[in-house]
């Protein structure tokens, strides 16, 4: 798959109704909150930076991390989803790896930190085949991992 065909568009008027309406699969639902509640939260904390996965050019994810260092002195992925419909195509690992650039132009950002669920494999392989380290860090029913990336 072509990067060129993967793009994060800032969450704005025009995408934000669509990324409400995407869904994971009857079994991922409980590992992700909605869409809708991420992106309610992102207008409540202005640090939260939420964006549209779009895959020649229709909105087809969504992904949001925070621009302040957090726990594990990182700076957090908090979402990240792509449809039931356009899964298993290299989408949301493309989005990933743009996501990560874009996390790295942060100042002063040396770690990057996501936390899953620890039954949720689409992500640990993710995650694991990104550079992401398990260093046994737990928040409730949650992993942490790391990628330090300066």
């Amino acid at each position: 798959m072509q990067i060129k065909k993967v793009e994060l568009v800032e969450l704005n008027a025009e995408n934000w109704y669509e990324c409400c309406q995407l869904e994971v699969s009857e079994n991922q639902k409980s590992h992700i909150e909605p869409n809708a509640i991420s992106i309610a939260q992102s207008k409540f904390e202005s640090s939260l930076k939420p964006f549209a996965i779009q895959f020649e050019g229709k909105t087809v994810g969504f992904l949001m991390f925070n621009t302040i260092e957090e726990e594990l002195s990182g700076y957090w992925i908090y979402r990240i989803m792509v449809d039931k419909n356009f899964q298993q195509k290299g989408i949301g690992k493309i989005a990933t790896q743009l996501m990560i650039e874009e996390m790295s132009k942060i100042p002063n950002a040396k770690k990057i930190v996501v936390g899953y669920h620890p039954e949720n494999l689409g992500a640990h392989n993710l995650y694991l085949s990104l550079g992401f380290i398990d260093y046994g860090n737990r928040f409730g029913k949650e992993m942490a991992v790391v990628l330090d990336i300066k």
